[in-house]
């Protein structure tokens, strides 16, 4: 049993070559990644890119009292947090200051615009039926047709379509005078204010916005005030955009704006929201295998589903543009899409979306309305002087003890110090190809932090190499040559490195989850470096000593090798005694260990 065990080790030791190749082949292929990607320089965080600082100012819904609380502001900080770094922006920094503001610091990256867009963006999304529909300028053409235009189409999980019906014509000849057409949208805001109108007074006097003695009149005074509303406004003035969808509460009718297909103004009459936000389970972009086009597609959760499938089966059953339902995200209409049959189960918003109008609409989507509206405070571009300074400062510092780091091994190791600096070499390559693939990757940026995790594992990597070293030193002091050296000292050094890195490893985890910002990336490097030292030690350090153990200078153990047996107070060779059976015990014959 003996042999094959001797054997299995032998040809262990004779292909060393192939392992070096091994991590020589994928360096070479990684830093031709790195070139290819066109990134070669890690993402740098805030502290040390620069970025655009936001402050939001809270402020409460109308009707919500005491609002703008500790767990309200908690909510919208982890809300925000994740819809930046959704978007690719990691290292941002989303916090609370006072009891009111909240402060994010968003690197200098290419989201970064979409970020700002986002960050403060309430994502209250209701479903709200379509009363009536007109061109956005104040006073409507003749030729506009109250059916309005369609723009979008919603499908369920079993493939429903609603039609694209809806859509309304311009007449070449100004047939309709704008006094008919008014009148004919009057008619259907009646209508419709009549149906969702409760005849009690309080209801009554609700609705119109202040007490009337009857409850019949009204109605005819909200229409009347909503018709207004709806003929004055100005849907390409954004201050009358915000302006009429402020105060607007769910329950109420509504006037609101939104573009069509070809990118034009329109004007909505819509009834109370039917289904909210908080009824959708999630949204993702994708792309409409039909149409070619990109939408977002929503699953609803099972309460969302049965509301979704009731407002369906009613609109299917109206003519146009009652058919439509317009979906509203902070007060603008972003799709409208007429209805032809029940849905349920899931919606796909569809229109004049691009990937990334689509990605960014999915991903307000996703992570939730924020419990508050937020007033954008004051933008400002933060320079990266002072993390610059802090930078160049530690990097000093790294330089500093890497360098007594090289001449404690030169002094004490000697030769083998060749050995560890070329692993540190090779370590350093790798963590710094990786970082920079990172970062187009999964939006990995470099800040202070992660410098001094890297500066931290630089001693994490030479106490690798120091225990596979004293090993092979404590088997030269027992008389051993080199080459059975290596093999017998690497087995124990092997299980105290990996234990130690095991334990590294385990506490930059921890400390990555249960911490955030820039502490994050700390473990994050760390955690990184520690993987990385058992690839180079495993991969690099052991076949590369394999293999200088076999030459000369090493295995004859030159006192500038750092394996000079006397240097080291090595015991005389061990002697291993054969005997024939039978034979008195005593030295018959020696060989060495």
């Amino acid at each position: 049993m003996a042999a094959p065990k001797k054997g299995r080790s032998h040809g262990a030791q004779s292909r060393p070559g192939r392992t070096l190749a091994f991590i020589l082949i994928a360096m070479v292929a990684l830093t031709g990644g790195m070139f290819l990607s066109g990134h070669t320089t890690p993402r740098l965080g805030i502290d040390l890119a620069g970025g655009t600082s936001i402050t939001l100012k809270a402020k409460s819904e109308p009707g919500q009292k005491n609002a703008v609380n500790q767990t309200n502001m908690n909510t919208a900080v982890s809300i925000i947090e994740r819809r930046v770094n959704g978007l690719g922006v990691t290292e941002s920094e989303v916090q609370t200051q006072g009891s009111d503001n909240i402060i994010v610091n968003i690197p200098k990256g290419t989201n970064e615009a979409q970020a700002r867009e986002q960050v403060g963006t309430t994502a209250q999304l209701y479903f709200r039926p379509v009363i009536t529909v007109a061109a956005g300028a104040p006073t409507p053409e003749p030729s506009a047709s109250p059916s309005g235009s369609d723009k979008g189409k919603a499908t369920d999980k079993a493939g429903d379509k609603a039609t694209d019906g809806g859509k309304g014509k311009a007449s070449s000849t100004p047939t309709p005078t704008p006094t008919a057409s008014q009148t004919s949208q009057g008619r259907a805001v009646t209508d419709a204010l009549k149906a969702d109108s409760s005849p009690t007074p309080s209801a009554s006097s609700s609705a119109s916005g202040k007490p009337t003695p009857s409850a019949s009149s009204t109605p005819d005074a909200a229409t009347a005030a909503l018709q207004k509303k709806f003929t004055d406004l100005d849907c390409t003035d954004k201050a009358a955009r915000s302006q009429v969808t402020s105060g607007v509460r769910p329950e109420d009718t509504a006037v609101a704006c939104g573009k069509n297909s070809s990118g034009q103004w329109e004007k909505y009459i819509l009834g109370p929201a039917e289904v909210n936000g908080k009824d959708v389970d999630k949204a993702q972009a994708t792309i409409n295998q039909q149409t070619g086009a990109w939408v977002v597609n929503m699953d609803f959760t099972g309460g969302g589903s049965k509301k979704f499938a009731k407002i369906t089966s009613k609109l299917s059953q109206q003519q146009p543009p009652m058919n439509q339902f317009a979906i509203v995200l902070d007060g603008d209409v972003v799709s409208a899409p007429s209805v032809s049959s029940t849905l349920s189960g899931s919606a796909e918003i569809s229109g004049s979306f691009d990937q990334q109008s689509a990605q960014d609409l999915a991903n307000v989507l996703s992570y939730g309305a924020l419990p508050l509206s937020f007033q954008e405070q004051s933008v400002t571009t933060v320079t990266a002087a002072l993390g610059g300074e802090q930078l160049h400062a530690g990097l000093i510092a790294g330089a500093i003890g890497l360098l007594l780091v090289v001449i404690y091994l030169v002094v004490y190791y000697r030769g083998l110090s060749l050995i560890a600096l070329a692993s540190l070499l090779v370590s350093a390559v790798l963590t710094y190809v990786i970082m920079t693939l990172l970062g187009p990757a999964i939006g990995f940026a470099l800040n202070l932090p992660a410098v001094c995790g890297a500066i931290v594992a630089i001693g994490i990597t030479a106490d690798s190499f120091i225990v596979f070293f004293e090993r092979i030193r404590d088997e030269i002091r027992e008389g051993r040559s080199l080459r059975p050296s290596v093999e017998r000292a690497w087995p124990r050094a092997r299980r105290t490195i990996l234990v130690s890195d095991f334990v590294s490893f385990l506490a930059a985890a921890v400390l990555f989850v249960v911490t955030v910002g820039k502490v994050q990336g700390f473990a994050f490097t760390l955690g990184l470096t520690t993987v990385l030292d058992v690839v180079v030690v495993f991969l690099f350090t052991k076949p590369l000593m394999t293999i200088l153990a076999r030459k000369k200078f090493f295995a004859s153990g030159h006192p500038w090798s750092g394996l000079d047996p006397k240097r080291l107070g090595a015991k005389p060779p061990l002697r291993r005694t054969r005997r024939a059976p039978g034979s008195p015990v005593g030295p018959v014959d020696t060989k060495e260990a």
